[in-house]
């Protein structure tokens, strides 16, 4: 290691206290984390591209460093689904610091991992005071039910008003609306449920039945609208 002249012509200062970090939850325990291998938990992060058209949420459970578990949800942009399919198979094995030196091919998805990284290395995760953390699989229990993200799309105009396109609950086929044009509860169809009934054998017809639902004073409604079309 080399020293300039002006620290070499310096004396030493004997150092005092010697101060560690401070410890962090995980997974029910304090710790003082001074590598890698010390940081565990199962935590979240959202990115963005840079022109800001799509984003990112990337999910990690994290055990003594390594990435056992990888979910990653994106929207606004078709590309970055391709994207996801090869971040989610580039990240389980890797240490936390790995991946965040690791292109992830979408810019999105690098930031979520740089944002998750603050999360993890401060201790805020979701199983901070988990005792043993989370199990592998907690990913997939993040989505629910038919193992889709929620998803929420709306749109509205000044001239028309407001369009609801998808709920968490699934695709909306109509919208409820009182007397005085004012939305009060709409219909829906869980596009995971019908898939998975269509699986089962149920004709197509049936499990769309099936897989329909409201919400709201759906029933009270004056008039209904399908808000793709009217």
């Amino acid at each position: 290691m080399n020293y300039s002249r002006e620290v070499e012509q310096m004396c030493c200062v004997a150092k005092g206290p010697k101060h560690g970090p401070a410890p962090i939850p995980e997974e029910g325990k304090w710790v003082q984390s001074k590598e890698i291998k010390d940081i565990s938990g199962f935590t979240h992060g959202i990115g963005w591209c840079a022109p800001q058209q799509g984003a990112c949420k990337l999910s990690l459970n994290i055990k003594e460093g390594i990435i056992e578990e990888a979910l990653v949800e994106t929207i606004g942009c078709s590309g970055m689904t391709h994207s996801a399919a090869m971040a989610a198979e580039i990240l389980p094995g890797k240490t936390v610091l790995e991946a965040l030196n690791t292109d992830l091919v979408c810019d999105a998805i690098n930031t979520a991992m740089r944002e998750l990284f603050l999360q993890i290395a401060y201790g805020r995760s979701q199983s901070a005071f988990s005792e043993d953390g989370l199990s592998i699989g907690a990913g997939l229990e993040d989505l629910g039910k038919g193992t889709r993200s929620q998803v929420g799309t709306m749109y509205g105009t000044k001239a028309k008003g407001v369009r609801y396109l998808e709920m968490a609950e699934g695709y909306v086929t109509r919208m409820a609306l009182d007397e005085d044009d004012q939305v009060i509860g709409y219909e829906f169809v869980s596009l995971g449920k019908m898939t998975d009934f269509i699986k089962k054998g149920d004709d197509p017809t049936t499990a769309y039945n099936k897989s329909m639902g409201h919400y709201g004073r759906f029933d009270d409604a004056v008039k209904y609208i399908d808000p793709r079309k009217q």
